[in-house]
């Protein structure tokens, strides 16, 4: 099981109002040197949090489409240092067959660990920006379809904000959003308390 997504209740390197003007990046010598562009206005307000169920200590879960496929349950962790992918889910995909075989152990914060089957290169599409992006493939059990952890965040110049739901990212057409879903989160929420009932009971 991965422990590395559920951590606590503050909105991840995001003050109230994000930088106003970045986007472009250019790379010098291993350098990440940013181009200041006008028109960048990943800006959260209380307009971005509107409808939003309350109370509320959600993680931030999307829903993106992934080598064609639309995927629900996708959490997005600037805890994790690796984007992860469930084995199930690639087998759905049809895509096991693009898995590169590499072994790897992943730590979670409690140091519990889960080896990987390998890694796989698959596309994602976030409101018309595409990306190639590498995921490491588990074998376990665990809520969430996808992780995108900060390879896939700092690659997309993505902004996320748990308090307000919502991812932003540039793109050519301007900045663009991803709202949260936290019904789906609090589905995932009451499965894992009944299971967690469940198997309590048989361990009496």
């Amino acid at each position: 099981m991965i422990n590395i997504i559920t951590r606590g209740d503050e909105v991840h390197g995001v003050t109230y109002t994000a930088a106003k003007m970045t986007s472009m990046v250019i790379v010098t010598h291993g350098i990440r040197v940013p181009q200041v562009l006008e028109g960048d206005n990943r800006i959260f307000d209380d307009e971005d949090a509107h409808g939003l169920m309350i109370p509320y200590n959600d993680a931030l879960i999307i829903s993106l489409l992934v080598h064609y496929i639309n995927v629900k349950r996708v959490v997005i962790d600037p805890c994790s240092s690796v984007n992860i992918i469930l084995l199930r889910v690639v087998n759905e995909m049809q895509a096991k067959d693009n898995v590169i075989p590499k072994t790897w152990s992943l730590s979670g914060f409690d140091n519990s660990s889960v080896v990987t089957k390998g890694e796989v290169v698959l596309v994602t599409f976030a409101e018309g920006v595409v990306k190639e992006t590498k995921f490491q493939v588990i074998d376990a059990y665990m809520a969430y379809n996808i992780i995108l952890g900060r390879p896939w965040i700092h690659d997309m110049d993505v902004v996320p904000s748990t308090l307000h739901q919502v991812i932003k990212f540039p793109s050519h057409w301007g900045i663009r959003q991803i709202q949260g879903d936290q019904q789906a989160l609090r589905s995932i929420n009451s499965m894992v308390i009944a299971n967690t009932i469940a198997n309590n009971a048989d361990a009496k």
